[in-house]
């Protein structure tokens, strides 16, 4: 065990997050979100939601201060126009996190194509529709 290191963070997503340098992108994907086929280093967290997996991983990781939207979510379908809860809290965390970030949106398939480029995506548990998340890593100061 280590000091302050939140104890959802497993110690295969610490050395995840650890070898991720400036730029590089982090996918936190719910319980539908089809990480296997995606991943290019696959991290598994199932059990645990989104919403806890992000305030830990922001403990540790800073988001990129040099793009606009270093937090990017899943755009709701058109049939689907009502706007998820989940991002909400997701907004909160990140404020909490003392993250300055205006999220960006990603249609549907143009966020799995950005989740293949991602440096590594984290499979949860998360039940909430839309609960997908793209971290972009920052520099520590």
């Amino acid at each position: 065990m280590l000091k302050n290191i939140p104890s959802i963070v497993s110690p295969e997503l610490l050395k995840v997050l650890m070898e991720m340098g400036h730029g590089d992108e982090l996918v936190i994907g719910d319980g539908n979100f089809p990480a296997a086929s995606c991943a290019q280093r696959l991290v598994r967290a199932d059990g645990h939601g989104g919403p806890q997996l992000l305030e830990a991983i922001l403990t540790l990781l800073p988001l990129d201060t040099f793009v606009r939207h270093p937090v990017v979510l899943m755009q709701v379908v058109k049939t689907e126009a009502e706007e998820p809860p989940i991002w909400k809290e997701y907004a909160e965390i990140v404020k909490r996190a003392g993250e300055p970030a205006e999220f960006g949106f990603e249609e549907r398939f143009a966020f799995y194509e950005r989740a293949r480029r991602a440096y590594a995506v984290v499979a949860t548990g998360e039940k909430a529709l839309y609960a997908n998340v793209i971290l972009k890593k920052g520099v520590v100061q």
